[in-house]
């Protein structure tokens, strides 16, 4: 069953005051629409939406502290999206994993309602959990973002000892511990520098960088000993993979 048209919640997430306004003075030709909260950056979209649960988000994408994408990450089942974004370059892929919209900035009301009447006549629409497996955002390259309890932790790439796959998820290893993520381990593979993380086992990447040595085991197979004592089991590609980046 639909919800009744006067009581769709969005939220506003946008690091830029002015930007924000103007999203808001054009709301108001939308009365069935209400604004539940303003947020200035991605941490606070996060704590907004879980508390309002929105019917609808319109989202920046450059963001200090975690941008757009990242910040859909953190969520299992993220609200419809329309994009608000100065930047060009990820309307192909928002489009794929089907954001409602896509809004360039700066841009007038005409093409606002377009969006939200996108919304209105397709409000049963959501985004699939997988929203964000095929974004590769330049942050992603340098950085992975994940929640514990109800912290967000930005995690540089270098702080990651080795990652594990573990179900739906995977486990992102660190000094301090490990942190659950609701991704596979192609994304990884795929999205990491592979000059730096190798996956070795269907079940394992590892950091280069954490390497101490490799050392053989039972029947032709092979473990690579990091420096905080981890041993990581070998696959035989997994080994091939080894020595070839490693140039043995």
């Amino acid at each position: 069953m639909n919800k009744p048209t006067t009581f769709l919640k969005v939220i506003l997430i946008d690091d830029e005051p002015l930007a924000r306004s103007l999203v808001k003075e054009y709301l108001r030709s939308f009365p069935q629409l209400t604004m539940v909260a303003e947020c200035d950056d991605g941490f606070e979209g996060v704590k907004a939406i879980a508390q309002h649960q929105p019917d609808l988000i319109f989202l920046d994408i450059q963001m200090p502290k975690i941008n757009g994408f990242e910040m859909l990450e953190l969520m299992d089942a993220p609200p419809p999206v329309i994009f608000t974004t100065a930047f060009d370059e990820y309307a192909m892929k928002a489009f794929e994993v089907h954001a409602l919209d896509y809004l360039l900035k700066p841009f007038g009301k005409d093409r606002f309602d377009k969006a939200v009447n996108k919304f209105l006549n397709r409000k049963n629409v959501f985004l699939p959990p997988s929203f964000s497996e095929e974004i590769n955002s330049p942050e992603s390259q340098n950085r992975v973002v994940v929640k514990k309890g109800q912290n967000i932790i930005v995690l540089p790439l270098h702080q990651i000892l080795y990652i594990e796959a573990f179900d739906d998820y995977v486990k992102i290893f660190t000094a301090e511990g490990f942190f659950l993520k609701k991704k596979t381990m192609a994304f990884f593979e795929k999205t990491l520098d592979a000059h730096q993380f190798v996956r070795v086992h269907r079940s394992y990447i590892l950091n280069l960088q954490e390497l101490i040595r490799i050392e053989p085991a039972e029947k032709d197979n092979h473990l690579a000993l990091l420096k905080n004592g981890t041993r990581i089991p070998l696959s035989q590609p997994g080994y091939a993979k080894l020595k070839s980046v490693l140039g043995i």
